[in-house]
């Protein structure tokens, strides 16, 4: 064996730059996709971005089910091998003695809010770690003090279950919620000038995406806040989607509250979210649960759940390992180059679609949205599973209620993970979904927003 390890590492030497720095390591695992990365260090995102070697040992960090082709992880992503050990390595220890073990890996969390702080660019006394982006912005939604008459201003096209919660508050308070209505996709422009022209002197809220669940559109998250701030409003921003998918500082936003999935695009296990407030913003917001007066000031109010599994808290710590070996720069490279490939091959037949803004400055990475006209989405999305095994969720707007909008898209989102061939065999399942007649099994066929699927 030593005699092996050694001429293994002799020709790794003298082949120099020829072999790369990944296959000296563990294919799969952590410090495989650090060397991988170490040795595309001197060339740029989107270089790299094309470079099928290097993403190669990507993929090799996942386990998954190839007989498919998932172009859903805006709904969840899977967690690379290293994050998934980390979530049955922290189970183990915490039922070894839970009594002993929990309350010590719950005080070492605050070793994953620095990490996370510094990585998306707040304080860490800003951060507060959740599961997931509802509860999030819930908590900031049903934590404002708002009184009868006091309006909301949001869109037609935000999350449905942060829709239905300021409902509830308009049903139960009796405030106003004005959702704005635009086109897919449309300029930021054009979603400031609808912000600013809904404004009245009884707004209270400005509730926004920084980018859709539906069609990936960008807000102008800045230039909305610094609008709501003039006027003495609160911003809440919808992050489900923008978090680990392209890079940006959260301070930058100059937001006062952002809640985000962690299990989209920073790989995290399912039940992992984050909540950033602005510190002088902390104490304008309740707590979901019960929280101690002394606590109006502290950020970790918004974690009191109770008891939960911080085995998958800790996991995150993982998770954020694996998105830095990779890069941000680099995974957003990556996530635009794949969806530049099937959207251009696929722009050129009259009929195709697309609802996502695909130019220059970029605001399409992961997730774009296309149909085909003539074609229910949802027939097309059952002709794509049952013929291809393709896995996209079909959107119907004006589905759930007091939804107006009216359009439909099949969302495609990639993610590192994915292959070349994958994206190739969406777009030939497209063509010849052009070709052929899909067939049609009527409306209530299924598909749709639910939120269970996007």
């Amino acid at each position: 064996m030593r005699s092996t390890m050694w001429s293994r590492r002799a020709f790794l030497r003298m082949a120099g730059g020829m072999v790369p720095a990944a296959y000296a390591v563990k294919a799969g695992g952590l410090d495989g996709v650090l060397a991988a990365s170490q040795s595309v260090a001197d060339r740029t995102p989107e270089e790299v971005a094309k470079d099928e070697f290097y993403w190669r040992e990507i993929q090799l960090a996942f386990k998954l089910d190839r007989s498919l082709i998932n172009l859903n992880n805006g709904f969840t992503a899977p967690c690379p091998r290293v994050v998934l050990e980390s979530v049955w390595r922290y189970m183990d220890m915490i039922n070894m003695l839970p009594v002993h073990y929990q309350g010590m890996v719950a005080q070492n969390i605050q070793t994953v809010r620095r990490r996370m702080a510094a990585e998306f660019g707040c304080d860490p006394e800003e951060l507060a770690l959740t599961r997931g982006a509802s509860e999030s912005l819930q908590i900031v939604q049903n934590g404002i003090d708002l009184k009868a008459g006091d309006e909301v201003v949001t869109t037609e096209q935000d999350y449905p279950r942060m829709l239905t919660t300021w409902d509830q508050r308009m049903r139960r308070e009796g405030i106003k919620v004005t959702r704005l209505q635009f086109p897919v996709p449309t300029t930021q422009d054009d979603l400031y000038r609808r912000f600013e022209n809904a404004i009245t002197p009884k707004t209270k809220v400005l509730h926004f995406c920084h980018i859709t669940n539906l069609t990936a559109q960008m807000f102008p998250v800045q230039r909305l806040s610094r609008l709501a701030r003039s006027k003495g409003i609160v911003t809440i921003v919808d992050g489900a989607h923008a978090l680990g998918q392209f890079p940006f500082k959260l301070r930058d936003l100059e937001c006062d509250a952002y809640g985000v999935s962690l299990h989209k695009w920073l790989l995290a296990p399912i039940g992992n979210g984050c909540l950033y407030v602005r510190r002088e913003m902390i104490p304008r917001f309740w707590p979901l649960q019960a929280a101690p007066e002394q606590q109006d000031n502290d950020i970790r109010k918004f974690e009191a759940i109770g008891t939960h599994p911080w085995a998958i808290r800790a996991a995150l710590g993982e998770a954020l390992a694996f998105h830095q070996a990779i890069g941000g720069e680099r995974k957003a490279a990556r996530l635009r180059y794949l969806t530049l490939r099937w959207a251009n091959a696929l722009k050129v037949h009259p009929r195709i679609k697309i609802l996502s803004n695909l130019g220059e400055p970029a605001e399409t990475w992961g997730v774009a949205a296309v149909n085909i006209e003539g074609t229910d989405v949802r027939d097309l999305a059952r002709f794509l599973m049952d013929q291809y095994r393709i896995i996209a969720v079909p959107l119907v707007g004006g589905a759930p209620p007091n939804q107006v909008f009216d359009y439909q898209a099949l969302r495609v989102s990639p993610n590192v993970y994915t292959t070349l061939e994958e994206i190739d065999t969406f777009v030939e399942a497209m063509e010849a979904a052009l070709k052929n007649d899909v067939p049609s099994t009527g409306p209530d066929s299924g598909g749709g927003m639910e939120e269970g699927i996007v």
